[in-house]
């Protein structure tokens, strides 16, 4: 091979001659070295082969004024087309650069010292240059992901759902499957999103996460990695509670309420009300626990006129005591009202005080609520009487 024109201009002239057959050895090179690179279909191979080549094409005139390109990764990717990006990762890249820098260096061996410098001043620039455009590019995303999330959010906190909102719970990468529930705190002063969601994944658990003003929103649900195919039954799951508990260092100082489990996102609404309404009257549980259900506030919330804890009283409590036994809604009301005496009640009832431990055991088997527990006999006080408002309204509406 004869030597290269040694003065700039002479060597700029040669560069710029077999500039083609630089382009045409990087192919080749690219479908020999790089697996990845094989397997493309047609169309971006063709565009990581204008990459390679605009890489060619801007050394020759970064050779030429090195100041004239400032943003020489601009030039060689505004070559490709904008979805290479979201296709060919920021390694793929750096070893796109390397083979090419490499082809060129062995072509242009001869041609002095001073092009061997300005090549590995350049392939610097150049993968300095790439990361900035990555960079670019996921700080970007981030932003958008994070504008979609709280829109997502926002919906099923509003419950106001549209057909989009599916596929925008999908862009997101939404691997939650099965039961949802949602977690109301506040937020901290300093909101690490990234270790929240380390912490949920670590829990086989995926959360959608909402800031709204001081308040912080999760949607937890339970979480299948990506192409596995393990038998969910088979793999030991931690309740929302449980979850809950281990997410509540997240949060800021002050109450954390969890909504009830709801079969899927798109019902996640419902939970996210309960949460809602719970974490608004949880001040007024003194001693409320720290996460608290959103159940366990229902006589607050009934009070605060929420009408999903006042439907839920009734049909959780009121209704099936009634429907099983009026003897054991009789026993309710005046054991509650005899301040849990079991004499008093007795007494009044004209019975043993162990038949009225036993209807009491028995509304514990029918409605799951313990009567001689403070905190329950206050639910359950609060569900007789919102039932009995009920019952009188429905009456009076029938006459």
């Amino acid at each position: 091979m004869a030597a290269a024109p040694k003065t700039k201009e002479q060597t700029l002239a040669w560069l710029r001659t077999i500039s083609g057959e630089l382009s045409t050895a990087t192919i080749k090179r690219l479908d020999e070295t790089l697996p990845w690179y094989g397997e493309m279909p047609p169309g971006r191979r063709s565009a990581v082969g204008l990459v390679a080549q605009a890489g060619i094409t801007s050394f020759i005139s970064w050779f030429d004024d090195p100041k004239s390109t400032p943003w020489i990764a601009a030039d060689v990717f505004g070559a490709a087309p904008r979805e290479l990006l979201r296709s060919v990762s920021l390694q793929q890249t750096l070893q796109l650069i390397r083979v090419t820098v490499e082809v060129v260096e062995e072509r242009v061996k001869d041609g002095g010292e001073a092009l061997r410098e300005a090549i590995l001043l350049y392939s610097r620039e150049i993968a300095f240059g790439a990361a900035d455009v990555y960079a670019r590019a996921a700080e970007a995303r981030g932003l958008w992901d994070a504008r979609l999330e709280a829109l997502v959010v926002d919906s099923i906190l509003s419950g106001e759902y549209d057909d989009e909102l599916p596929s925008r719970i999908a862009a997101l990468g939404w691997h939650g499957h099965g039961e949802v529930c949602v977690l109301v705190g506040t937020t901290p002063k300093l909101l690490d999103v990234d270790q929240l969601r380390r912490a949920a994944r670590h829990m086989a658990a995926d959360v959608l996460i909402g800031v709204q003003g001081n308040r912080l929103v999760l949607v937890i649900g339970r979480a299948r990695a990506v192409g596995s195919e393990t038998d969910d039954s088979l793999v030991p799951q931690l309740s929302f509670m449980d979850i809950a508990m281990e997410l509540e260092q997240s949060f800021g100082p002050g109450h954390l309420v969890l909504g009830h489990e709801v079969p899927n996102l798109v019902d996640a609404s419902k939970s996210a009300k309960a949460a809602l309404a719970g974490f608004a009257v949880a001040r007024s549980w003194r001693n409320a626990p720290r996460p608290v259900q959103a159940d366990d506030l229902l006589p607050e919330r009934a009070l605060a006129g929420d009408p999903l804890a006042r439907a839920t009283l009734i049909h959780r409590v009121y209704r099936p005591l009634q429907a099983h036994s009026t003897e054991l809604l009789a026993t309710l009301w005046c054991y509650l009202d005899n301040g849990r005496s079991l004499e008093a009640t007795a007494r009044e009832l004209f019975v043993h005080p162990n038949t009225v431990r036993y209807r009491l055991k028995r509304v514990s088997e029918v409605i799951g609520y313990d009567a001689t527990g403070a905190r329950e006999a206050l639910i359950l006080q609060a569900a007789l009487i919102i039932g009995s408002i009920s019952d009188h309204d429905g009456s009076t509406r029938r006459r």
